[in-house]
């Protein structure tokens, strides 16, 4: 099995707890709670995200892999953050690996919880989150 499909029960645990401080506008700033219209089903599936901010753009993201919120949202095209009671629609671009590599490493440094799920670590060079960037995917969100 892949490293990013092994999301075990304490990061759902997690997940559950930050969902509400986001709602109830209590977790840090660059936490949302994403929504993606389901590509099949057509329903709307939320989760917790931490984007990564800085120079003015907002980038999103899966340190879990080609999970179903990445398909449901390449396939939408958009997705829909909320924090706090209001909430945004934002148009999504996936980034190349090497436009991804940056980002990654930068998450991968901030986002200790999610390491077990990547071969680079934060010491590693570009060019090994480059490598990782076809099984993390990471968006640009645009207004």
């Amino acid at each position: 099995m892949a490293k990013e499909d092994q999301v075990n029960g304490m990061v759902r645990l997690v997940n559950s707890m930050i969902v509400r401080m986001i709602r109830w506008n209590l977790a840090p700033p660059q936490n949302y709670v994403l929504t993606v219209q389901g590509r099949k089903s057509g329903k709307p599936y939320s989760m917790p995200v931490r984007l990564i901010i800085g120079d003015g753009k907002r980038w999103l993201v899966s340190p879990y892999g080609e999970v179903n919120w990445v398909k449901n949202a390449r396939s939408a095209g958009e997705v829909s953050l909320s924090r706090g009671g209001k909430t945004e629609i934002l148009t999504i671009h996936e980034l190349s690996p090497q436009e991804s590599a940056p980002i990654l490493k930068e998450y991968v440094t901030r986002e200790s919880i999610v390491r077990p799920y990547f071969d680079a670590q934060p010491e590693s060079g570009l060019d090994a989150f480059a490598a990782e960037a076809p099984r993390h995917p990471v968006f640009l969100l645009q207004e």
